[in-house]
Formats: C-alpha cells, structure tokens, sequence
C-alpha cells in the first residue's frame, strides 16, 4: 500500500466513525509558547482537551506533520527516526472512549477493507494496573493474554512517568500496538493509543483524580507504519522517501548503500533536508535562537555528512523540489515555494562550507591537545568559541568528539554562550495543564463574543477579575482600589475591544458602569478570549456588572488606516518584486506599520520609490474594501493570499481590495479591522528598508496625518541639504559624494605632503533653482544622500554642516602646513633613530590634531617596519600624545598603551588604548621635552 493511500485510508475510516476530518496544523505554531514545532497530532487541540473551548465536534482526526530532535543522534542510524514525520490521530473529547478506540484500532489494522494485517503479527501493551484495557483486548478483542504485556510507568503512561515524576494536569495510561515482521525482524511500534482520564495533583499515593470527562489521544506513525505494509527494512526506503535518498546518492556522486556510513549519511540528509524544506516553508529560516536554531543545527548536520562525502559546495538546495514532488499529493503548497526554499538552504550551505575546513581542522587541534593533556572532555568555552567564529553548532562538535570517545561540556559551553548573550534556544515540548485563573475562565465561559467589526461601544456583562500578575495572579471578585499601580485584567462577555493578534496591537478605551470607571491601556487575546488590561479610574469593580465598552475610536481610526496600508504595501511589493515577497511578519500601530517580508536583497530607493507610489495610486483609485465569512475552500478558489506557515480558521474572514471582481488586486485571509475605502489610508510614506535576518526585509512606513507630516519632514530637508550644497535636489547624492571626495583628499594631501588638486572644491550655483520632484523622489534623493553619509534621514543636513565645518578646517590646517612646512611620514623619518633594528620615531608635531597623528603613524608603519613611532603636539595648555607600533613588535611584547603611559605621566595626564596605537593627554605643555626624552627612554629599554 502506498504511503499517500494509507494516509488518505486513516482518515477515511475516522471520518465512517463520525469524525471531524481537521487539517494539519502547521509546523510552527507561533502562537503557542510551550513549543517550537508541533510535536504531535494532539497539540492543536489542547484546550479541547481541557475543555477551555466550545466544542463544535467531539471527535476528530488528522494526519499532523511534525517536527522533534530529542532523537536527533539516532536518525539515519536506526530504520525508524526521523526529525520530521507525519502523526496520523483519532481524538476524542468526552465522547468516547478505551472500548471503541482499542476495536477501531483493531478493526482498521486487520480487516481486509482496510489494512489487512495478520492478526497473528499484532501484540499490545497496556499499563500495569489497567485492568480495563486488558480485558477489552482480551475478552472482545480475543487477543491471547501471551500478547498483551503489561509495563510500569515509564513505558505506558502519558507523559512518560507522569504519576511518579508529574508534571501537574491532566494525563493518563496508554496501550501500545507492534507489529512483528516475518523473519525474526525486530518489532516495530505503530500506534499508540492514550487514554487521558486523570488529572494529577501533587505527589503520590493517591495524586491521580479522575477527569469529569475522559479523552481519547492516539498516534499511528505514517512512515513506519508504509514501511511495515510495503515491507521494506526501514522508514527511508518506503515510496515517498526512497526517491529523496536515491536523488541525494546522485547529487553527491556515490552509490546508496543501506548498510555502510554512507548509506546512514544518505538516510539523515534525506531526513534533514525534508524537515527544513516544510520549516523554511513556513518562513522559519536558519538563525541563531530557538526555532530558527533547529533549521540552522538540521542544515548544518547535513552539510557536514555532505562534507565527509567529498562535497564541497551547496547541494542540499538541489533537492528540494524531489522533497516538494514527494510530498506534494499530501501538501501541494510546498511546490509554490521551491525556489524560495531552495535559495535559503543554499546561502546557509555557502555560509557554512566557507568556515567547515577551517572549523574541522580547529577541532582536530582541540582532540590533540586534549590526547597530550590525557583530557578526556571538550572543554565548553572552546566549543562555544568556535560556534562564534566557524558556526559550528554544539552538536556537531559533540558528535565528533563521541567518535574519539571523548565528552562535552554542556554546562561549560552554555556559561560561555550566556556570557555573551548568545545561548541558542533549545526545543521545547508541550505539556497540558492549568496554567492560572485565566484558565478557570475558559472553562467556565470559553469565549469573549467579537463586535468590534462594525462598533466601538457596546454593553456586556464582567465574567471575570484578575489581579496581580502570574504566577500570583489571582481571581477577584471586585476590585476597589483606585490608583493601583499593577494592571488589573477584566474579561466581559462581549467586546468591541480587538485582541491583539495578526500583527495588530490591542485597542485602548474605557469600561464603565454607573458605579466604576476602568481605564484599558491594552487588549490581548488568550485563547478565545478577550483580555481588557487597565486601572480603575474611580469607584468599585464588580464581577458579573452590566457595563458600556468603549474603545478610543481616532486611535481605532489610525490603527485602521495602517492596518489596510499593509494590505496596499503587500499588494505593491508583490507587484515589484515577484510572488516570493510574501509577508513573515507585521505590526500595526496607530498611523504607523513594520512589515516584514521575504526577499534575498535590500530593496533599491527606485524600487522603494516604485513601491510607495503604487500604493499611492491605489489611494488615489478609492477602491473600496470589503469583507466576508467564507469556507476556507472557496477562499482558496478565489485566489485570496494565504501565508505560508499560518494556520487558518474554517469558516475564514476574506478581506478584499478594489471595486467588482475583475478588479480586486487585494485578497488577504485577515481577522483585523480595516478601512471601508483606501481613500481613507490618506497618505502613505515609506520610512525604511532594512534587512532583519537572512531573506527578511522589513519596511517601516506611516500613514494618514503622521505620513503626511513626515514628507513635509522629508521635503524640507532634501531642500536644506540641497541648498547647503547648493545643488538641484535630485543632485543631492552627487554633491555630498563631491563634499566627501574634498574631505578625504585634504586629509590626503596633509599626511602625503601632497596637493589635493584630485579633489576639486564644490562648484554649483548657491541659488540654483531646486528641481521638482514627487514626495517619494524626495524621499530616495534624501535616502541615497544619507546612505552616502552612512546616517539617517535625520541627521544628513547636520551632518553636511559638519562636513563643511571639517573640510573649511582641513584646508586652514593645509595652509599652515604649506606656511611651515611638510608634516608627512617621510619628513618624521628623517628624525628616526634605530634601536635593536627597530626603527623609532619620537617627534614633534606642532598643531598636529590626534586624528592626523594617526594617519601620519599608519603612513610611516606603511613605509617601514618593525617601527615604533610617538608623535606629541601641544594645542594652548594641553598636550596630546599619539603613539603607534607595528604588529611584529606586538608579539615581542611591546604595547603602545605600555609605552604612551609613563610619558603622559611627565606632562600631567594619562591615556591608553590597543597594543597597536594608544592615545593620552596631559596639563603641561611646558614639560613636552622633557617627555620626548622619556619615551625614547622607556622605548629603548622595551626593545632590550
């Protein structure tokens, strides 16, 4: 049977059992804090289980795409780990329970309909004292006692151990199904069924009370259960994973060998690049902390079998489309992003292989020296510190270091990580349970009713108080204490406050009742919940008041017009960039937006100025903007934008752009607030364009009356450059380009002792006439000059004044040399004097600022070396010292720092700086020779 048919078998059968069909959740739910990927079928429904939520079905199955590396050393080397995998599930919450998921479980396993397996081939297990489930497989089942095998704790409870070792909640036993290949082939577990029915409290005896309604969790692993229909020796050579691993033999030149290192290395690519394809997917992509750590840690394992294979550039980017057709019947999407994909895997892989050798080579010393030293564990400072500098991850180092059979300093690698601020997150594994007051809520009232579509005030009842924050926090009854400086939550029954969530902050406003006023600074979303935070303004809150919900309607306003501006700039960039622009990431705020969005590059300003103008000319259109609730399917059919990696409800909410179907250009599935028309966005200003990790941009931009005041900002100031360096506006790049040309060749000419006729002085007409340009054109004109001058739009009128203040300086400063005469790397040698070969030059410089100083030390240690080189200049009652040696004489032990002190000291003051230059001061200009004397000293007895 073929994999794709099992699945589709699985979920078929359910469904004949009154099962809801549910979708896989994605891999990476976000919303959830207790995990980085989804670990199992059961995880999206944890508040089902819980009963924090109404229940639109009792039963329900799915085949769930999961990721987890608590078995990450044995993929590859076993025939049935992965990282990632698919769960196929039946849930049940308080419908049924042991009786019919132990029969359902047999019946689809051995009836010909279905998977026909030999019964003769089946055994179970079942938790040492769960009389019931034995008697169901014994007594109605008929399945021999000889096959039922009953086991402690740690083998058929869920979680593992759970009454002896908790955690606290909800919990229960589970019996476990093998099949036992012919041939004496080791047994393999492919399903397991969890009866959730108590709920643990405290430690034991008697800790384990019976839950009110009792749950059924089961999980049937797809791959191995293909591979015992199919009869193949492992996971990998089932349908949908052979042609992976036989695409991977081919892209690394060598011939699959199951039994050999090579074929182990083969199976963990083909497992590694299959899980990264789904998380990059999911716009998860290679970084340094929790999530994104996994995929850089999967890429970089991979990389590194690739490497011992004799690869020396990226391959595992080209096998991501076999990954996409393999997969594809079960998940189409993943074709839609292949290119994507492929492109990020591909740059980690350069990245990665451009530091292994090196990486490698540092390692092997490490295992040298630890044999010499008869060390026998990986000191963790010096892993972490290869991790910083060749991006090596923790645990590839302990890999190979369990090759030498040596250890690893965990502890020790993760001091070193934190003192730098830089400990990767590890996996996270979900864990069912109460979590505060906030869940009594739930369970008692499920849901906070939305009206914020359509209204901004509406009545409802309080049905909950909670003061103080977790894990204090408690449930109140009322609350009397105006002033109080901690906010209180208050949950209503129905709401025109919007939770945050999508992107979108929390609207502010006002509860109020006869008898209280109480002031909400935020609105969150937990669960189906609508969570108001604030203070009481005056009088007594109490749960179970009639109230008015009132949300602050301008502030409303601004969030609308931003919110509605995300959906023009994502429309805009999709058009100027390509389909892969899609959205990883949003804020919206009142009048303001980040938005976050997939693409390799920074983004031109012409690109940029292309972009804003696109949205401003949907302004312009007054499209109107409408809404709808619809099945997911037909959202789908009718184009609307889904983000890769969101996990959407069913019915969904379709947002739509544009007047009459042929001229929508915006659908976006979006639970926000938006405009009734882009009219009413009024302006729209970019801000900036930056990138925020690998393959992200992020823009900032404004709308409405900030937007507008930011491009009169805008325009003033490219005015005011402009009219400094007297120059049209659009010229505005080529005449700071022109002032800084002037800077470096004065400073050129006075350390060189040359002219600066290279760098000719600014020319144009101070009054020359400024061309016109549309807002964006002043917006890019004024972004290319502060790119130029490597600030922000703000400073660049003060910085060209700067500029100005530091060439009318340089040029003063070039007269006076020409008065005095040259100042210049070959007239200060003329002073040297040798000292043990080294050439020292201790001179002075009258006039001579610190930063000339430097450049005339960095000239003369270009012309000759070993050097070492003091230069001192009084300026009025003060004395600068600037002193300089060259990098041979910094192994010799010689440091600038060490020589400057003692001769600063002489004149009053004191100083320091890199072994290579060091800078001081001093009070005593009268006292300069008297120092010189002293450094040629102090230098003469540091070279011996």
């Amino acid at each position: 049977m073929k994999t794709n048919e099992l699945r589709e078998k699985y979920l078929a059968f359910f469904e004949g059992k009154g099962h809801r069909r549910v979708a896989s959740d994605v891999l990476v739910p976000t919303w959830d804090p207790s995990v980085l990927f989804t670990p199992a079928g059961m995880n999206q429904f944890k508040d089902h289980f819980l009963g924090k939520v109404k229940l639109e079905f009792t039963r329900a199955t799915t085949a769930q795409k999961c990721l987890r590396t608590g078995d990450i050393d044995n993929v590859g080397r076993t025939a049935y780990h992965h990282t990632f995998f698919e769960m196929l599930g039946n849930f049940s919450f308080g419908d049924y329970f042991k009786r019919e998921a132990i029969l359902w479980a047999w019946e689809f396993l051995t009836d010909k309909n279905w998977l026909g397996l030999d019964p003769a081939r089946l055994s179970v297990t079942v938790y040492h004292d769960d009389d019931e489930a034995a008697d169901i497989w014994a007594d109605q089942v008929k399945l021999p006692t000889s096959r039922i095998i009953r086991e402690g704790e740690s083998e058929n409870f869920w979680p593992a151990s759970a009454p002896s070792l908790g955690p606290d909640g909800v919990c229960g036993p589970c019996s476990e199904i093998y099949y036992h290949p012919p041939g004496g082939a080791q047994s393999v577990e492919i399903w397991n069924l969890v009866f959730t029915q108590f709920n643990r409290v405290g430690d034991p005896p008697d800790n384990l009370r019976p839950l009110p309604s009792k749950n059924i969790d089961t999980g049937m692993g797809l791959e191995r259960t293909a591979a015992t229909l199919q009869g193949v020796p492992t996971n990998y050579h089932i349908d949908i994973l052979m042609p992976i691993v036989e695409a991977a033999a081919e892209v690394c030149g060598v011939e699959y060998d199951y039994a050999s290192d090579t074929g182990r290395r083969l199976r963990r690519i083909t497992d590694h690049v299959r899980a990264c394809t789904f998380a990059v997917h999911e716009n998860v992509y290679p970084g340094p902390n929790k999530e994104k750590y996994v995929v850089k840690r999967l890429l970089r394992r991979a990389v590194l079998d690739g490497h011992q294979l004799g690869l020396r550039e990226p391959f595992l980017c080209k096998l991501v489309d076999k990954v996409a057709e393999m997969m594809a019947p079960a998940y189409p999407e993943l074709k839609e992003t292949v290119k994507r994909v492929s492109g990020v895997i591909e740059k980690e892989e350069a990245n990665f292989f451009g530091t292994i050798d090196a990486g490698l080579n540092r390692i092997e010393r490490v295992f040298d020296d630890m044999r010499r030293e008869n060390r026998t564990t990986v000191d963790g400072g010096a892993a972490a510190e290869l991790y910083q500098t060749f991006g090596v991850p923790p645990e590839l180092f302990e890999g190979l270091a369990a090759e030498h059979n040596l250890a690893f300093d965990w502890p020790g690698y993760q001091a070193a990580m934190d003192e730098h601020g830089l400990a990767s997150g590890g996996e996270q594994h979900a864990v069912m349970g109460a979590k505060g007051p906030i869940d009594s809520i739930k369970t008692a009232v499920h849901r906070t009713e939305f009206v914020g579509y359509d209204q901004t005030e509406c009545e409802a009842t309080v049905v909950g108080i909670i003061a103080g924050a977790p894990p204090h926090d408690q449930l109140c009854d009322q609350m009397d204490e105006v002033g109080h400086e901690q906010a209180v939550r208050v949950i209503l029954d129905r709401t025109p406050f919007y939770g945050e969530s999508g992107g979108q902050v929390g609207d502010t406003g006002q509860i109020e009742s006869k008898d209280f006023l109480f002031e909400v600074i935020d609105t969150q979303k937990d669960g189906e919940l609508t969570v108001h935070s604030g203070h009481l303004k005056r009088g007594v809150l109490v749960g179970g008041s009639t109230v008015v919900a009132r949300i602050d309607a301008p502030r409303r306003d601004a969030i609308r017009r931003a919110h509605s501006a995300t959906h023009l700039l994502h429309y805009a960039l999709r058009k100027r960039l390509g389909d892969h622009a899609q959205q990883q990431g949003s804020k919206v705020d009142a009048d303001w937006l980040r938005f976050d969005f997939s693409h390799q590059s920074p983004v031109s300003e012409l690109e940029l100025a292309s972009i804003a103008k696109d949205v401003a000319a949907r302004v312009s259109d007054e499209a109107p903007v409408a809404w709808e609730t619809l099945p997911l399917v037909e959202a789908r059919k009718l184009g609307a934008m889904m983000l890769f990696g969101e996990k959407y409800p069913d019915p969904v909410r379709m947002v739509s752009m544009g007047a009459g179907p042929d001229k929508v250009f915006s659908r976006e599935l979006c639970g926000g607030v938006h405009l009734d028309n882009t009219a009413d966005v009024a302006e729209f200003a970019l801000v900036s364009e930056e990138g925020v990790a690998a393959g992200t941009r992020r823009i900032v931009a404004l709308t409405g009356p900030r937007a507008a005041d930011y491009l009169r900002e805008t325009e003033a100031a490219a005015e005011q450059a402009a009219e400094r360096l007297g120059v049209p506006v659009a010229d505005l790049a080529d005449g700071v380009k022109r002032l800084l040309a002037r800077q470096r060749a004065l400073k050129k000419a006075i350390t060189s002792g040359g002219t600066p006729a290279e760098a000719a002085p600014l020319a144009g007409d101070p009054e020359a006439t400024l061309k016109l340009l549309d807002p964006a054109g002043m917006r890019a004109a004024l972004a290319e000059a502060a790119r130029a001058l490597s600030i922000g739009h703000a400073g660049v009128v003060e910085r060209i004044d700067g500029l100005h203040a530091e060439v009318a300086a340089l040029e003063q400063q070039l007269a006076q040399r020409d008065q005095a005469g040259p100042l210049t790397a070959d007239a200060l040698l003329e002073h040297a004097q040798v000292v043990d070969g080294v050439t020292v030059v201790v001179v002075e410089t009258p006039g001579a600022p610190a930063n000339l100083m430097r450049q005339l030390i960095d000239a003369v240690r270009q012309k000759t070396q070993p050097c070492a080189v003091l230069l001192a200049a009084a300026d009025g009652d003060k004395v600068v010292l600037v002193a300089g040696v060259s990098r041979d004489l910094e192994k010799r032990g010689v440091a600038a720092g060490k020589w400057i002190g003692p001769v600063a000291s002489v004149v009053g003051g004191g100083g320091g700086g890199r072994p290579d230059m060091a800078q001081a001061g001093g009070k005593h200009p009268e006292k300069l020779p008297e120092a010189l004397e002293t450094a040629r000293r102090v230098i003469s007895e540091m070279l011996g």
